[in-house]
Formats: structure tokens, sequence, C-alpha cells
């Protein structure tokens, strides 16, 4: 039986570019998806992983997510005070009890591989999960937890992919193997953003892995590629030299919440799912004029 998976790491630095000026002054990880921001709903799925130690590499322009996951007491009194019971508990699930936080600096913004590199002297010698909170994945079990799973029972670094657009490759690291069964597919190779024409696969790889230690040392040997960037792409690579790596066709959908276009589809389909507003939402819906 593998070690367990206790860790995630969330990469958080990033600018935000594609989603401006919305994020000029805002956390683009902050950006409110019905009545949640994207970050918690990223805690949330590792949560339910059953991690408990959550590790955020932030950049300096990033206070909002630590205190997002804080302790307010003057709200909590204020709450409480008004009989407001029900937001009162809301706030206090942000971060349970048993929940830890830790931030750490990625001090130059040279790339996902750099931002997972950061966080080595926090996991440690231990397997962890890496979530980009860009990509807001909704699954039953979640997707986190379907992964640790499989982890499980192979005890090997795990990849979540889905089937891309072949016109699409640029956006992805795209992946090549070998069926291994359930939704498994034994990695030799994976590539970042190659065109179409040079492509191994059409399996993206999507936001959410689960990496054994030796990744660290892959990482730090790996020189700047794609962008000027150390890639993570680069050094799940490395790791195929020395161990087995898969890829995971997980069951559930994904949102690029990156994009303006994703942002909306999943405010409109998880507010139409919402219990509470899921009724009104989609009668105003229907009302208009599509």
């Amino acid at each position: 039986m593998p070690p367990p998976v206790r860790k995630a790491v969330f990469p958080v630095a990033g600018l935000g570019t594609r989603s401006l000026p919305a994020t000029k002054a805002i956390p683009k990880e902050m950006l409110p998806v019905v009545d949640k921001p994207l970050i918690q709903y990223a805690v949330e799925e590792a949560y339910a992983a059953g991690v408990r130690e959550m590790i955020f590499v932030t950049g300096r322009h990033k206070r909002a997510i630590e205190d997002h996951f804080d302790l307010t007491p003057e709200l909590e009194q204020a709450l409480e005070q008004g009989g407001k019971h029900e937001l009162l508990a809301a706030v206090r699930a942000v971060k349970p009890i048993d929940m830890s936080v830790v931030a750490v600096r990625q001090p130059q913004a040279l790339g996902l591989g750099h931002a997972v590199l950061c966080a080595r002297s926090v996991v440690g010698d231990e397997p962890f999960a890496v979530l980009l909170p860009d990509d807001l994945m909704i699954g039953t079990p979640p997707i986190l937890a379907q992964m640790v799973a499989r982890y499980a029972a192979t005890g090997s670094s795990m990849v979540a992919v889905q089937e891309v657009p072949a016109e699409q490759t640029r956006r992805y690291g795209i992946v090549a193997g070998t069926p291994a069964g359930d939704r498994l597919v034994q990695m030799t190779k994976i590539v970042e953003k190659p065109a179409p024409d040079v492509a191994p696969s059409r399996l993206g790889v999507s936001g959410r892995y689960v990496l054994t230690p030796r990744v660290f040392d892959e990482i730090a040997k790996v020189s700047r590629g794609v962008g000027g960037e150390i890639q993570l792409t680069d050094g799940i690579a490395g790791l195929l030299r020395h161990e087995k790596v898969y890829a995971y066709r997980y069951e559930g959908r994904r949102y690029d919440c990156g994009s303006r276009e994703g942002l909306l589809q999943a405010n409109v389909e998880l507010a139409l799912e919402d219990p509470q507003l899921g009724d009104g939402f989609r009668a105003f819906l229907r009302s208009l004029e599509l």
C-alpha cells in the first residue's frame, strides 16, 4: 500500500492576464462561480479526496487568497449576533478545523514546474496532488478523489486527461501511451503544447495531478522550455524514465475558467444545478429572447 496523499499544491502566483481587467486588483483564483471563488472549489475537491494540508504557491499580489482561508472572528460574531446561522455555517466551512493552509512565495514567474518546485520543502518526501484552480472540475466522486483511488491501487503518479480536438493540441500538454484498464493509460510520452501535425495523440492534460516526490528531482534538472518557462510537463517526462506514470481519463466535466467563456459557462451551469437558485434562474433564461 503506497503512502496516502495528504498534501496538495495550488500554483496561484500567475497574473491572470486572460481575465483582465477583472484581475487587475483581484487574484484570478478569487473570481466567483455562483457564490464561491474558484480557489475554494479546488480546495474543497482536495479535501474530499482526503487531503488535509493545502499549500498555496503565491505571489506578492495574492494576499486575498490567504485571507479567504483565514479566520474572521469579527464577521463570525456579527453573523452569530444577527442570527444568520446559515451564512455563519458557510463562512466556517471555508476552512474546516482539521485543515491546514501554508503559503509559499514563487519569487519569479518561471512556469508551472517552477511553482511546484517552490513547494518542495513543505511537501517533503511524500506523494502529493497538484490542482490548477483555473480548471474547475466537477465529478461524482470528485475528480481528485477518483485519481487518489487509482494512485492507491497502482502506487504510481497520475495525470488527468481528456480528449481534445486536434486543432487545440497547442493549448495542452499531450500524452501518448498504452491502455492499462480502468480508464488508465500507461504513459510513454508527454509533450508540452505540440502542433497538431506532431502531437502524439489527442489526450490533453487537465489541471489535476497526483505525483510521487521523485518529480522534484526531475523538475530541478529541467531547462527553460516552451515560453521560456520551467514546465511541469518536462518534469513528468523525466519521471517517465524512472517509474510508471498513468494518464487517467476522468469521469466528469471541466471548465476552463481562465477564459471568459469558460467562467461564464461554469456560472450558468452550476447556477442551474443549485437547489436554491436553479428554478428561478432557469425561468429567467427562458424569458430571454435568445
